[in-house]
């Protein structure tokens, strides 16, 4: 199964919160968002970590880090109008966007996302 790691999944490993162990069997070779990456980073700083230290850990996994480009850019923003009414973010949007491109499922904690009526699977750790 191919898996997209939403940002709260990720942090879900980082700081060892329940549904950290649902993540953990796809980190290795688990694909993110470089926006969803980038919100990573910086809610492990926001938290006390240490960013390059964050990092490293993740590229011992061979987390594939999918840049963000005017393509996705694009279909980040066609999910607009369709998330507007359901909360999403421009993270969660820039997750399914990924998600949609690669056939792949996504691993959450985020309510709204997996309410997305989108032809996309959600799985919600927790």
């Amino acid at each position: 199964m191919k898996v997209v790691l939403d940002a709260s999944a990720v942090l879900a490993v980082l700081q060892e919160e329940r549904g950290q162990e649902v993540v953990l069997p796809h980190l290795r070779g688990g694909i993110i968002s470089a926006v969803n990456y980038s919100e990573v980073l910086k809610k492990s700083a926001e938290n006390g970590g240490d960013i390059d230290r964050t990092r490293q850990f993740l590229e011992a996994f061979v987390l594939v880090v999918v840049p963000f480009d005017d393509r996705r850019a694009l279909e980040t923003a066609r999910l607009w109008s369709i998330g507007r009414g359901q909360g999403l973010s421009f993270a969660d949007r820039a997750c399914l966007a990924l998600a949609l491109s690669q056939s792949a499922t996504i691993l959450t904690t985020d309510g709204p996302m997996s309410k997305a009526e989108l032809p996309v699977k959600v799985i919600k750790i927790r």
